[in-house]
């Protein structure tokens, strides 16, 4: 068994990581950092708790360190468990930088240590689906591809780290990577960026709204965000020369969490009601056909069972932290496209 630590227990830790962790064989969570507070021994009383995260890198016992603390602390906290010869899961944002993620990469291979960043949402229902659709062909030739993560908070997080305007801060590091990482899985690198990046709710310090354009040249791809919408667009439409698709709602992973009754393991778990499923609209034979398409399961528990492959059977990452330098590339040339008001272009 993979013997597994987790530093830090807010929400990340305790709803979206604890779960697979423990309902999959391969680990053995035994140990948590919390430097006052005991969330996690009222939520798993069998964890041990340490006020210091070196009490976890001088911990023999401990094989897996899964990073959960504010984001400025990441690249720090990586690289300390890193040189201690521990294995590293670490939550997105991976580092602010290009520059600290590749010396990530570089160290993690000379210790020769699986490293990882918990790009989830990879293996949420909807966009399962969208690869689906995508596979399928019936939307011929795709011109178009629009994703939202929108949420409805005008009341800023009482969370002061994740006010604060600090390395790694904003919706775009936080929210913005993961439907960033999606379209980085379907298309690979753009050829250039344009971005309009912006603060929206009153006393906010960090950057609260984005508009992102890549450029894949007949392919355009547009990504954007807000923590002031109160009723969402579709969360993904895609156009093609054939037909479009439609797919409202968000994986709802993480509401079965947080309310207990559904967990990782029961057949219902990741299953979206029909209410959510996707409308395709496609042109077959100059006939035009619009259905429902029904949502693929969401499982966030294939990233934890891959890593546990990567680390006893040198199984091949999904998640390779190669893959998240090529999203801050994208990342840095859209803040530089929002100061110069310039469309940035990629090497």
């Amino acid at each position: 068994m993979i013997r597994t630590a987790l530093a830090g227990f807010g929400d990340s830790a305790h709803y979206l990581h604890a779960p697979f962790i423990l309902a999959n064989p391969a680990f053995q969570l035994t140990h948590v950092f919390e430097r006052s507070k005991n969330r996690a021994a009222e939520a798993y009383p069998f964890l041990q708790t340490v006020r210091t995260f070196e009490a976890l890198l001088e911990n023999p016992e401990i094989d897996l360190i899964i990073i959960n603390t504010p984001n400025d602390t990441h690249a720090d906290y990586t690289r300390k468990a890193l040189q201690a010869g521990k294995h590293v899961v670490v939550e997105k944002p991976f580092t602010p930088t290009v520059e600290e993620a590749e010396e990530l990469i570089e160290l993690a291979r000379e210790q020769n240590r699986v490293l990882s960043v918990y790009h989830n949402r990879r293996w949420d229902s909807d966009f399962r689906t969208v690869q689906q659709v995508l596979e399928s062909g019936e939307l011929g030739e795709v011109h178009t591809y629009e994703a939202h993560f929108d949420r409805y908070k005008p009341v800023l997080n009482p969370k002061a780290w994740k006010e604060t305007n600090s390395a790694g801060s904003g919706t775009l590091y936080d929210l913005g990577s993961h439907i960033l990482d999606q379209v980085l899985v379907l298309f690979g690198r753009p050829q250039s960026v344009w971005a309009n990046i912006w603060t929206q709710r009153e006393g906010s310090q960090i950057d609260d709204a984005f508009d992102l354009y890549l450029n894949y040249g007949r392919l355009r791809v547009r990504l954007r965000s807000s923590l002031l919408v109160q009723e969402p667009a579709p969360r993904y439409t895609l156009h093609g020369t054939h037909g479009s698709f439609l797919k409202p709602g968000i994986d709802i992973q993480e509401d079965q969490l947080k309310a207990g009754e559904i967990m990782p393991g029961h057949p219902n778990f990741g299953v979206e009601p029909e209410s959510l499923w996707g409308l395709l609209h496609t042109d077959v034979d100059g006939q035009s056909i619009s259905r429902k398409m029904e949502s693929l399961p969401g499982d966030w528990g294939i990233f934890y069972q891959n890593v546990a492959d990567a680390i006893t059977d040198d199984a091949e990452l999904f998640v390779k932290p190669e893959q998240i330098v090529t999203q801050l590339k994208v990342i840095e040339a859209a803040f530089q496209s929002t100061q110069t008001g310039q469309t940035v272009h990629l090497s």
